[in-house]
């Protein structure tokens, strides 16, 4: 009974000696609380200057080599112009690219601007028409078997074997010129759309079938997202076909154009600007072959 009441000192806590560790760790807990550990940011990665080199270089080099090589060829003069005459034509030439002297002398912004216009409406129309028609062909095989024979005709035509029938059928150089571009760009979007819908999975359709899903569904929604990656190689051949052939049918049919101003510049026996022209041309097809390569990229999907 006497060691239930009492108790022996050792066995006791004394506050004093309770308080030293709660007046220590209250302080750490609050000081930890107002002042957060500062998070380290991850490393940046190293600059790959060896992949910029091997990136940038190539080109550099290539266009170095073929000034190299043309100022080697005109160091002994002649009629054809050095790199460094063509280079002063060529900033002449672009301080003032939009004048106009009237519809024969204009700068060759107007030039450019006039030839993409015409790309632009003979290429769309080629879209409009070639890419449902080239859907019907890879949908369904009797529209295949019919049309097929027609493009394998039509397609190794030269598209300026059309410019007279283009003359002829609208007694005007503008309309058949965006007809030549028209009928020269139906044909690479036509053939990738039709192999497109055909290379779709046949179990996509089994289950539209046994949805019973509407034609209209089956196009929107299973043939479509399939078959855009072969739509947009389409294009993009089309595309360069259009601004390969207009330079060559503005040369026939006159009037504003890239084409009329090579030509014409050719008349006045100045290579210089050819040369610039060129140049041009190749510059404006790789923007727009580039523009649409950067597009398919958005439908391309890879595992």
């Amino acid at each position: 009974m006497v060691s239930a009441v009492f108790h022996s000192p050792r066995d006791e806590v004394t506050p004093a000696a309770a308080t030293p560790c709660t007046t220590v760790s209250r302080p750490t807990v609050a000081a930890n609380e107002a002042s957060p550990a500062k998070v380290k940011k991850p490393p940046r990665d190293p600059i790959d200057w060896r992949g910029i080199a091997l990136t940038v270089l190539p080109p550099v080099l290539s266009l170095a080599l073929l000034v190299g090589v043309w100022a080697l060829a005109t160091m002994k003069g002649g009629s054809f112009p050095t790199p460094a005459e063509t280079w002063a034509a060529a900033v002449v030439l672009f301080s003032d690219p939009f004048y106009s002297n009237g519809p024969n002398d204009q700068g060759i912004g107007w030039n450019i601007l006039n030839s993409l216009s015409r790309v632009g409406m003979g290429f769309g129309l080629a879209a409009l028409v070639g890419i449902p028609l080239g859907f019907i062909i890879g949908r369904f095989t009797f529209a295949s078997r019919m049309v097929s024979p027609l493009i394998a005709l039509l397609k190794p035509v030269s598209p300026l074997a059309w410019l007279p029938i283009g003359l002829l059928a609208f007694k005007s150089a503008n309309p058949a010129a965006i007809w030549t571009i028209f009928i020269c760009s139906i044909w690479p979007m036509v053939v990738n759309t039709a192999v497109g819908v055909q290379r779709v999975p046949q179990d996509y359709l089994n289950v539209a079938r046994v949805l019973k899903l509407s034609e209209w569904k089956v196009i929107t929604r299973i043939l479509l997202p399939a078959v855009l990656p072969y739509v947009l190689t389409g294009v993009r051949l089309s595309v360069g076909t259009a601004w390969l052939v207009i330079v060559a049918a503005e040369m026939l049919t006159g009037g504003v154009g890239i084409g009329f101003w090579v030509w014409d510049e050719w008349n006045n026996l100045n290579v210089k600007h050819i040369i610039i022209a060129i140049f041009v041309i190749g510059i404006v097809g790789l923007l727009l072959e580039w523009m649409l390569m950067s597009l398919a990229k958005h439908f391309t999907f890879e595992d």
